[in-house]
């Protein structure tokens, strides 16, 4: 049986002001989904929500993973169970060496009962697995000795995300934004990257892929099996490739007059944001 992640009526707050206002949403191993909205309607939040960022209110619905419900799991719960997400603007670490932090999170992912102070993977396979990673994704090997983050360009950091990835090897994976701050080269790049690890078999199944983007050049080697477009906090269509084309191209006043009153809601939401300063991307 195919396993699912799927997201259903969930209604989410930030400091009493709704953001996200009852999204379903279900992803399975093997499918790519694209979703797309203006600035404000609330993709990230979702994205953040899913992976269990402690800091938004949850008022209804659920997250399930293969029908248990997963909102009472913290982030690193989620992650040991197969969740990842490449964020929008990742954290610098400094003083910890990728090489390090791949290495303790893999471990831990791969085998989630494992106590902290037990054996790590072995350096030798974890050495030769890091090296075809950062081979594939046409990375220098001194990458790895360098701190999380700290001092990355833009593009590096993005890249950062997708080794994890391919490390991590997730069942599925929310890619926030990855082609934000990236040129055309290195779009291309994180594009091939993306579909081929998600093509990777992981325990007889393909990954289930989540990708949020304003663009369709990431698009252009995982192409959608589902693009979802999300307007003041709701999903309010769903279509394939040509959607997110017609959204690149065309923008989005058809889906706004379409959809007059989630189109007053995403103009509240946008003054509201405004006002007080609340992400809600």
């Amino acid at each position: 049986m195919t396993e699912t992640l799927a997201i259903k009526n969930l209604h989410v707050a930030v400091e009493g002001k709704p953001i996200v206002n009852g999204v379903d949403l279900t992803i399975r191993r093997g499918e790519v989904h694209a979703l797309m909205g203006p600035n404000g309607s609330g993709k990230s939040t979702l994205a953040a929500v899913i992976m269990g960022h402690p800091g938004y209110e949850i008022s209804d619905g659920t997250i399930e993973l293969n029908g248990e419900n997963i909102l009472e799991w913290d982030a690193a719960e989620r992650a040991r169970a197969g969740i990842f997400m490449a964020f929008q603007r990742p954290m610098a670490i400094p003083g910890v060496k990728m090489a390090d932090f791949l290495r303790h999170a893999t471990t831990n992912v791969r085998y989630p009962n494992r106590k902290e102070g037990e054996q790590l993977i072995p350096m030798r396979e974890f050495r030769k697995e890091l090296r075809e990673k950062m081979s594939q994704l046409r990375m220098d090997e001194e990458f790895a000795r360098r701190y999380v983050n700290d001092g990355f360009s833009g593009g590096e950091m993005k890249r950062a995300e997708i080794l994890q990835m391919a490390m991590l090897r997730p069942k599925f994976a929310i890619l926030d934004e990855t082609d934000s701050g990236l040129d055309v080269d290195a779009v291309k790049l994180a594009s091939q990257s993306i579909a081929q690890i998600g093509r990777e078999q992981l325990g007889g199944e393909q990954m289930g892929i989540l990708i949020i983007t304003h663009h369709d050049k990431l698009l252009d080697h995982n192409a959608p099996d589902f693009t979802h477009v999300m307007l003041g906090g709701r999903i309010v269509e769903t279509g394939g490739l040509e959607l997110a084309r017609e959204l690149y191209t065309e923008g989005y006043d058809r889906i706004r007059a379409a959809h007059p009153e989630d189109a007053a809601v995403e103009k509240e939401m946008a003054a509201s944001e405004k006002q007080q300063g609340i992400g809600v991307a």
